[in-house]
This record gives C-alpha cells, sequence and structure tokens, in this order.
C-alpha cells in the first residue's frame, strides 16, 4: 500500500458524450492524521493532547489560516499543504471535518472494506458502491473497468467487465507483435454473441480500440509540472495516466487512485510533512493539468479513519475515528470548511479518546451522486441510507431520490455472476 496506483477506470460507451463529471476517488491508505492535514490549531485541548505533534498557528513555520472555518476555530492546513491552500483560496476546494465511516473499528481492513461497499455494517456486500453506481445509472450497459494491477478496489467489487493496465499507451491486446490483428478479429468472432460474457469481451475489445485510434503519446507530455520527488512517484503516475485518458475524450466516468502509507505511529512529524507535501502538490498539478475540464470534473479524497488525538510515546498516533475529507472540482463551492465540530474535550470524544464522527461519509458522496453524477438511487448505491441530506458542497440540481433497494435486489444476481 506504499504507493500510489490507479484502482479503477470505467469507461462510458467509447465516443458516447455524458453530461456527467468524470469523478476521481482518491484514497489515502493507512488512515491520514486528519487533524495534522486540518488543525484546531487554537484549540486548548489539541495543543495539550498534541504536544510537539501539534500545527502551530503562530512562529516561521505556522499553518496556512483557512477562511470561513468551522465553529470559528483557527483552523489550518499543515504547512507543507501550500497547493492545497491556493486551491482553497480560488474556492475550488472544500474541505469537511469529523466525517468518515459512522461503523467504529479501528481496523484498516475492516474500515476500507465498508466504505467502499458503502456498507458500513455488512462486510459480505458482494459488490462495491461505485460498481452500484454504474449500474443504477445504465443497467443495460456493459461498461468496461481498468485496473492496474491485478485486483480492483473493494468500491468496485463485482465489477464484469475489468481489463487491467499500467499505463494509457499500454491499454492494448498484447498478441503476437505479427499476427496481432488476426488474434483481435479471432476474438471478435469469439465474443460475437448477446450474453453478458460476450457483451463484456466486445466492448472491452472496442474501448480498446477506441483508446489506441487516439494514438496516446508515450511517454505523456502534461501542460503542467508535476512532482519527481519519490516518495510521491506512485501518485503522480496514476494522476497522469488519469489526466492523459480525461483528455483522449473517450468518456471516462469513474477513476478510483491509492496513496498508502499514512499510518504513521512512530515519528510521524517527518513522515506526514513528506505525505503531505506530496498530496498536496501532486493534486494541485493534477488540478491544473486538467484546466479545461474543471467544469466536469469532481475529485473526492478520503481516509479510512482518523488517527488518535493524544500523540502516543512513539512520537506518533494510533488508529482514530473521525477525519477529514477534500473536495476539488469547477462546480464545488469551495474556500470553506463543512460539517459539525464536535469540540476535543474528553466528553465530546468518540469513546473520550478520538475526534467523533458528525457526518457520515456517505452524506458527501451521496450529495456528488445526485448533484453531479446525476443518479438519486440512493437506496441501491447505499442499501442503508435513510435520507438525504446535502450539505451544499457542490453545485448542481436535487433530484428526487429514491430510497428503494429495487435495482439492488434486481441486479446482485447479475453482479454476483
Amino acid at each position: 500500500m506504499a504507493g500510489g496506483r490507479i484502482g479503477g477506470l470505467v469507461f462510458a460507451a467509447p465516443h458516447q458524450p455524458t453530461t456527467r463529471d468524470t469523478l476521481v476517488v482518491l484514497f489515502l491508505r493507512g488512515g491520514c492524521d486528519g487533524l495534522t492535514l486540518v488543525a484546531p490549531t487554537d484549540d486548548a485541548d489539541y495543543v495539550a493532547a498534541r504536544g510537539a505533534l501539534r500545527v502551530e498557528n503562530t512562529g516561521t513555520n505556522a499553518g496556512l489560516l483557512l477562511s470561513n472555518p468551522l465553529a470559528n476555530i483557527d483552523f489550518r492546513l499543515h504547512p507543507k499543504a501550500s497547493a492545497l491552500k491556493e486551491l482553497y483560496d480560488s474556492q475550488a476546494l472544500a474541505i469537511v471535518h469529523a466525517c468518515g465511516l459512522t461503523n467504529g473499528t479501528r481496523s484498516h481492513f475492516d474500515a476500507m472494506d465498508y466504505m467502499e461497499r458503502g456498507t458500513p455494517e455488512d462486510k459480505n456486500t458482494s459488490t462495491g458502491w461505485l460498481t452500484r453506481h454504474l449500474r443504477a445509472i445504465n443497467p443495460d450497459a456493459v461498461l468496461p473497468a481498468m485496473a492496474a494491477s491485478a485486483s480492483m478496489p473493494a468500491s468496485l467489487l463485482g465489477s464484469v467487465d475489468a481489463v487491467a493496465t499500467t499505463s494509457v499507451p499500454g491499454f492494448k491486446l498484447n498478441g503476437h507483435y505479427k499476427y496481432g490483428p488476426l488474434q483481435q478479429d479471432a476474438l471478435r468472432v469469439m465474443y460475437n454473441g448477446n450474453s453478458i460474457l460476450h457483451r463484456a469481451g466486445k466492448s472491452t475489445l472496442d474501448t480498446i480500440a477506441a483508446v489506441q485510434a487516439q494514438n496516446p503519446a508515450n511517454p505523456y507530455v502534461p501542460d503542467v509540472e508535476y512532482p519527481t520527488d519519490s516518495y510521491v512517484r506512485g501518485l503522480v503516475d496514476s494522476l497522469k495516466a488519469i489526466a492523459q485518458m480525461i483528455k483522449l475524450d473517450l468518456g471516462l466516468e469513474i477513476a478510483t487512485v491509492d496513496f498508502g502509507g499514512w499510518d504513521t505511529h512512530e515519528s510521524q512529524n517527518g513522515v506526514i510533512s513528506n505525505m503531505i507535501d506530496g498530496l498536496s502538490r501532486a493534486l494541485g498539478a493534477f488540478y491544473n493539468d486538467l484546466a479545461a475540464y474543471h467544469s466536469r470534473l469532481t475529485v473526492v479524497v478520503m481516509s479510512e479513519f482518523g488517527r488518535r488525538l493524544k500523540a502516543n510515546r512513539s512520537d506518533g498516533t494510533d488508529h482514530g475515528h473521525g477525519n477529514v475529507a477534500l473536495v476539488l472540482g469547477g462546480n464545488v463551492n469551495g474556500g470553506r470548511m463543512y460539517g459539525t465540530w464536535p469540540g476535543l474535550a474528553n466528553e465530546q470524544l468518540d469513546n473520550r479518546v478520538d475526534l467523533a464522527v458528525t457526518t457520515d461519509y456517505r452524506t458527501i458522496l451521496s450529495e456528488i451522486l445526485v448533484r453531479r453524477l446525476q443518479n438519486p438511487k440512493l437506496g441501491y448505491v447505499f442499501p442503508q441510507i435513510a435520507s438525504y441530506n446535502p450539505l451544499g458542497i457542490v453545485q448542481g440540481n436535487d433530484l428526487p431520490i429514491d430510497y428503494s433497494a429495487g435495482l439492488y435486489s434486481t441486479y446482485l444476481p447479475h453482479l454476483q455472476k
């Protein structure tokens, strides 16, 4: 989990334009410390609990002051997050604090599983929330998915349309150098049918042909300079590949990216400074690289849980609960913080040790689904959700919400196959 990778790319039908945004989900694996990324620097309980690990509000290394904070608290981004601060000040970036998984688990694997399946009380769900979203907006379509490894993220669990690739130019059929075209013709004959398997194979071949027809540059030449530091290289490579694919205008709908290494149990200050610096500059470069696509791009950044309020004896922080989420895009009501700040006094903490969760992470995703991805079928995407309470993070229309799980019940056997 230490590096970045493209977790999955999902396309609409090639050359079929869509009015929906491209959604990029960036998952910070390991439990990012939201109280360091976005810190309540003048909170007396925070100062007392964190000691030398805290972000300060004075001095040469003070955090970056945020306008429109929660509860009139002096919230500041980590001093290494200057690119995120620029996006925030330009009103492209919104911050949601004290959010996350309502299930109280402090297990990395359980928390990631619950979040990506979209069912916080059920780890046995056979599909991921992104898979269900894609089926809900067009249940009859075969939507090819691309992953950078042999496995898909749990958010795309149950997709029957997955193919693997490590780069955009490399997204092709690796056949015999001499007989490749004949092999492709043979595959088209094999997949000339109407079953799910036949349609998936034909769709994959069509998407490969569509990508290769665009003759993607190898290597990709971005419009801006990305960071080259070794600790962020994996994330940068993934974001570059997604940016290149978006620019091919082939109808990319969903991309997921992982950035691991946030499990800071010891010597946190040095590690997290590099991680935040890399995240900030890579995300800033990615957004600027796609300047022409801001009006139909939404990026959400989340992690499985935050870190404990009190520093441990190894100058680190242990697994916590509430955390921070970032939402970036041309239709984001940025430049302000969202959510409800619960406070950090002992009686306000979850189990008297952790930042409490006051905003369910599905509240954020639901608003993006409805307003930016035009999908009101929340009962299918998040089967346990009972209400729609947008925070106003993104612009768009609130469609009539469908809370029924009918689609989930109808297509579950299909997805399991």
